[in-house]
């Protein structure tokens, strides 16, 4: 009697809708994200994005690792409520644990400037297209 064994590992469980997006399904990328924002200004400003706009920072606009351009995102300031819709135009963060990079303008009008980062949650409003 000849018997296989293989090795199968669960697929993850998440808890809540939380669920990281990078190297996600499409499917997980509707859901909601919960993690430190950044957000970039004055030395990025005139510069191109990744997606070849022109980066303006008082725009309401963000960078963000996997989804797609023209991707509109709620993002809330989990300390003080304020929430802020943005477009990803861009791609980043590049600093490890953070989730989303704001536009200057969107920084601002959740209250983040001052710290310099904050934890937030991301809600996708409306998948855009590459």
């Amino acid at each position: 009697m000849l018997v296989v064994m293989a090795s199968c590992s669960p697929a993850p469980r998440y808890t809540s809708a939380v669920q990281p997006w990078v190297g996600s399904s499409p499917e997980s990328l509707r859901r909601v994200q919960e993690g430190v924002a950044s957000f970039y200004g004055e030395d990025f400003h005139g510069r191109k994005t990744a997606n070849g706009e022109i980066y303006d920072m008082h725009a309401m606009s963000a960078a963000h690792r996997a989804l797609p351009y023209n991707t509109r995102v709620l993002v809330t300031n989990l300390d003080n409520g304020k929430k802020v819709e943005v477009r990803i135009n861009d791609r980043g963060p590049f600093v490890k644990g953070r989730i989303i990079d704001l536009s200057y303008g969107a920084a601002r009008k959740i209250g983040m400037v001052g710290p310099g980062t904050a934890r937030v949650r991301l809600e996708v409003l409306e998948m855009g297209g590459e």
